[in-house]
């Protein structure tokens, strides 16, 4: 998959950022009965109403993208915030990895669920969408009015100058450097990568990250890592968006992080019903109207052909 890559340099920018994000959870999943659970009771809960859509991890699986809690997928421990800010070596770590992983990012294409909302948006059902991912294939499949909400995979932010470039810019850079790199970790095909462009390689040591090219500050992807917190205006758009529909949909999302719970809490604080799909448990089923235990891929495409 081709990302159009904007030039080298975007903006200047200053992150305010004063909402909690992804901080490690000790929440531990519980069964929550839920007495609606079927693609028809979300139908008839949701027909005649328009809703917003919060998607996470799950709804990529289907791209190639494996998600981070699902019921088959393995243990992750993602880099915080602090590690990477406080030591180089994490970063040399993490930048290593992420050369491998975006490029695994970078050629995927959106499934049947991502082009379900699209039809969804389309017919004015859809008020927007706030995705945890950062993938950018809600973007691809052609979805209009997406937010974000940790991030995109294909730009890099540096700390100190606060200057925004491409991550394909970037490539460029780290295969100068690193001109051997990628043959000595093997076919990337081979390689296991996390939902955040994030490939598990154990052999770093020798790879040189690029510091930035106008201040020689510390580049950093613009993710909102672990411990880490989501700009305010972000968090505003989000709420606002949900404020605008009758309803919330949750598709692919355990809502472990407080991230993304606290919208489906705003939603059903606020009397409005709250559809969840996901496969296994999440932390939000006690708030939801409907729970259906399933793929993304398939049931958004049902709700898209049947509302």
């Amino acid at each position: 998959m081709e990302h159009t890559a904007p030039p080298p340099v975007l903006s200047r920018h200053t992150l305010v950022s004063v909402f909690p994000q992804a901080r490690p959870t000790t929440w531990q999943p519980e069964p929550v009965e839920v007495a609606r659970t079927t693609v028809d009771d979300a139908v008839e809960v949701l027909a005649g109403l328009r809703f917003t859509a919060l998607t996470g991890a799950g709804v990529s699986t289907d791209s190639g993208i494996p998600d981070y809690r699902g019921p088959d997928s393995p243990p992750r421990n993602p880099m915080t915030y602090q590690q990477f800010v406080g030591d180089e070596e994490f970063r040399r770590h993490y930048w290593a990895r992420n050369h491998v992983g975006w490029k695994h990012v970078n050629r995927t294409v959106p499934n049947t669920g991502h082009r379900a909302l699209v039809r969804l948006e389309e017919r004015d059902l859809l008020a927007g969408i706030i995705t945890q991912n950062v993938d950018l294939l809600h973007e691809d499949a052609g979805s209009r009015n997406v937010i974000d909400l940790h991030g995109r995979y294909d730009r890099v932010i540096c700390l100190s100058c606060g200057r925004v470039i491409s991550r394909t810019h970037l490539a460029e850079r780290l295969d100068a450097l690193n001109p051997d790199f990628l043959e000595s970790v093997g076919d990337v095909a081979d390689i296991e990568i996390a939902p955040d462009a994030d490939a598990v390689i154990e052999s770093t040591a020798h790879f040189r990250p690029a510091p930035c090219e106008f201040c020689g500050g510390v580049l950093k992807p613009e993710i909102v890592y672990f411990g880490e917190n989501v700009p305010r205006e972000r968090v505003e758009r989000a709420f606002a968006m949900v404020d605008s529909a009758d309803a919330l949909l949750v598709a692919g999302s355990s809502l472990t992080v407080m991230s993304g719970l606290r919208f489906v809490r705003h939603a059903a604080g606020e009397g409005k019903p709250v559809v969840i799909v996901n496969r296994g448990i999440t932390r939000g089923d006690k708030y939801a109207t409907v729970k259906i235990e399933a793929g993304t891929s398939d049931v958004l495409q049902e709700l898209a052909t049947r509302l």
